[in-house]
């Protein structure tokens, strides 16, 4: 089994770079899938609060036999949390549900820029942080200009800024703010939920590397440097979206790909979302 790389975020913790989303897999059928994706050679499983299905994946790395530390595991904040005490009681929600000791990274969700101060959200997660039962906590859906605020008000520096990205969004801007502060980005909505799959460059790449679009598409983020983690219940389509580490892009490819961008969103803009 292949040896996925990890990206050092900003406080020393490594996380895989490859991992397994369970954004709407149902709760009854989120164990025996994150099982699967664990015996498949995933480390990282990323929930949230707002999924439903914290438990379940909480008990597939409980009954999985694998070492709890070998397991690197995210949830994220509810949107309806946001004011500092509220955060800290949806954490101990979380942690109840998942039953682990810790969580290895903890996020805030949404910024909802007009429903609240976030960076009393964040500072909530600074002092989660500072119990030591989160071993990094960062941000998800923030723009450059959100990032900004935390940074100005706030001690701790998000490790990871998590949000869409995929050939038709490839959010240079964000990725390269990011970048400058020390801020890793993972990739939600990789494959854009299918709507690249059948883009004539993808192919033409895939046809030529001897993989499926969705691979290259992967393989495009893994070497993009950027912490991805596809969603499937099809244990075909799981074990393929793992298989990624045989074959490379090459500079030309990674150009076409990133040149596809169209800025098209499939999930709501950051600026304008308030949950």
């Amino acid at each position: 089994m292949p040896a996925v790389p990890a990206i050092t975020l900003n406080n020393g913790v490594e996380i895989p770079q490859l991992g397994f989303g369970t954004f709407q897999i149902p709760p009854e059928d989120t164990r025996e899938t994150t099982l699967a994706a664990l015996e498949a050679g995933y480390r990282h499983i990323d929930t949230a609060q707002m999924y439903g299905n914290e438990k379940e994946v909480g008990q597939a790395v409980h009954d999985s036999g694998l070492d709890r530390a070998d397991i690197f595991v995210t949830s994220k904040l509810d949107n309806d949390a946001h004011a500092y005490d509220d955060a800290l009681q949806a954490f101990e929600g979380t942690m109840e549900k998942v039953g682990l000791d810790y969580l290895d990274l903890f996020l805030i969700h949404w910024p909802l820029p007009d429903k609240g101060d976030f960076v009393e959200t964040w500072k909530a997660l600074e002092e989660i942080y500072r119990s030591g039962r989160v071993k990094a906590i960062g941000v998800s859906n923030f723009q450059p200009n959100h990032v900004r605020r935390l940074l100005d008000n706030s001690v701790v520096v998000p490790a990871v800024n998590q949000i869409e990205v995929h050939p038709y969004l490839t959010q240079d801007a964000v990725r390269s703010f990011g970048a400058e502060h020390g801020i890793a980005t993972e990739a939600w909505s990789p494959i854009a939920q299918g709507k690249v799959l059948d883009d004539p460059t993808l192919v033409r790449i895939a046809e030529r590397v001897g993989k499926s679009t969705a691979q290259v598409t992967l393989r495009w983020h893994l070497q993009r440097g950027d912490i991805v983690f596809p969603k499937s219940v099809t244990l075909r389509r799981i074990e393929e979206n793992f298989d990624l580490f045989d074959f490379e892009l090459t500079e030309g490819d990674i150009g076409e790909i990133s040149a596809l961008n169209r800025d098209e969103r499939t999930g709501f803009d950051p600026d304008r979302f308030n949950g």
